[in-house]
């Protein structure tokens, strides 16, 4: 697979989900396990520019295929968004809404209020309220089309997770 723009190699049971290989043998632990049967969204990853549950999906399902996690999204601006707004409180579920807010916007750029209420829908946070979460979504979509605007700047080519024709969370 490729894991956030690096190649990788991993020997798993045939049994073992995308989530577990990812926290397990990679450390990478942004995506998190919590209902661990595609209703809350916690462990949402992005794979060929779409966002996955990968509590629901077999690792092997995914050999050959392009990853991105939270920690791909360092610093982009749905994570900077999300902190400016405030849009977290125990931030548990925050990597999953980081995970399908930028496939969102990658998939649906200039997506009206409706669309992004029903995006958000497939994921679930318990302790914060969802107005916070729209706001950020909004505010990325304002940064990242700016973002897209300055020269040298890159764009949907960029490789970690922006290729999406994708209308709401696989996996649900």
């Amino acid at each position: 697979m490729r894991i956030n723009g690096e190649k990788k190699t991993i020997r798993v049971r045939a049994s073992e989900t995308l989530l577990h290989t990812l926290r397990d043998h990679l450390g990478l632990t942004g995506c998190k396990p919590g209902c661990e049967n595609g209703d809350c969204g916690a462990c949402t990853i992005i794979m060929n520019g779409l966002p996955f549950k990968s509590c629901i999906m077999l690792a092997v399902e995914a050999e050959g295929q392009n990853i991105t996690t939270a920690e791909g999204l360092v610093d982009s601006p749905v994570q900077q968004a999300f902190v400016q707004k405030q849009a977290f409180q125990c931030g548990y579920c925050t990597p999953g809404f980081i995970m399908n807010c930028q496939g969102l916007l990658d998939a649906h750029p200039g997506a009206d209020d409706e669309t992004i209420r029903l995006w958000l829908e497939s994921n679930i946070c318990r302790c914060t309220s969802y107005e916070e979460i729209h706001e950020a979504v909004m505010s990325a979509f304002t940064s990242e089309n700016a973002e897209k605007l300055v020269p040298g700047k890159l764009g949907k080519e960029d490789g970690v997770g922006r290729h999406s024709s994708h209308t709401g969370s696989h996996g649900a």
